[in-house]
């Protein structure tokens, strides 16, 4: 368990167990909200980190079962004690492995039988822009660990026939995952950026795709930041809840 963790509130009576090097943001609350599971759906968030979506998803949903699955060991302690904290050790099973690690991942999970799987990944590719000296901070911000064609595969492999997947990126990339995902029998289905106001360029897409769907994408509306007179736009707010006092 990192020394350094502290809490962060999800709502008035959910927390997360976070760190300097292990923490969330904005993308990870929307990727949330975006990827939201339906009633008794059995889902895996790829490369969990302290594992917000995963609590997220357990208490604003009602999944039958949150796979957490994270490979840093520190990183896969703050989730389960934010788990534990919250009370979702039946919901929540925090799963410390390689997601490029079939057999091990087949121990918790058996391939086609989740419904729905997310990851919010590193944003960098190997090689580029400016990597931290911290070796957690690398594994979080680049791929250094796996590549996205990682991810989709794990996706591929674990998803049922019809299964969703879910994941965010920088612009710049969605061409590349776009295909990455196509390749891997992972259709794009459905493509949402944000910005943070009108006049601005999106800074995030929100993407996703469903295994083995048919072609044929749906762009929708533009999700903004902040509000038409300045402060959080009313979609934000309701996307937070009661997360939003201060906190966003």
């Amino acid at each position: 368990m990192p020394e350094d963790y502290t809490w962060e509130p999800l709502s008035k009576t959910a927390r997360v167990c976070v760190s300097r090097v292990h923490r969330f943001g904005t993308d990870a609350i929307l990727l949330a909200d975006f990827s939201l599971p339906r009633r008794g759906e059995r889902c895996a968030e790829l490369g969990a980190g302290c594992g917000v979506i995963s609590l997220l998803w357990a208490t604003r949903a009602a999944p039958a079962k949150v796979f957490a699955v994270e490979l840093q060991e520190d990183a896969a302690a703050l989730c389960r004690r934010g788990v534990e904290a919250n009370g979702l050790a039946d919901a929540v099973e925090t799963v410390r492995a390689d997601l490029r690690d079939t057999r091990e991942l087949r121990r918790h999970f058996e391939p086609g039988s989740l419904d729905r799987m997310a990851c919010n990944p590193p944003y960098q590719s190997a090689g580029a822009g400016v990597m931290s000296r911290d070796p957690g901070e690398r594994l979080a911000r680049h791929e250094t660990a796996c590549s996205f064609a990682d991810v989709a595969a794990a996706a591929r492999t674990f998803l049922r026939w019809g299964g969703v997947f879910c994941c965010c990126q920088r612009p710049a990339r969605l061409p590349e995952l776009m295909r990455c995902l196509s390749d891997s029998g992972l259709e794009p289905k459905r493509l949402r950026f944000v910005q943070q106001r009108p006049g601005k360029e999106p800074f995030l897409f929100l993407l996703e795709a469903r295994r083995g769907g048919r072609p044929g994408l749906r762009a929708e509306p533009v999700l903004f930041v902040e509000g038409d007179r300045g402060g959080w736009s009313p979609e934000i707010l309701k996307i937070y809840g009661e997360y939003k006092e201060g906190r966003i």
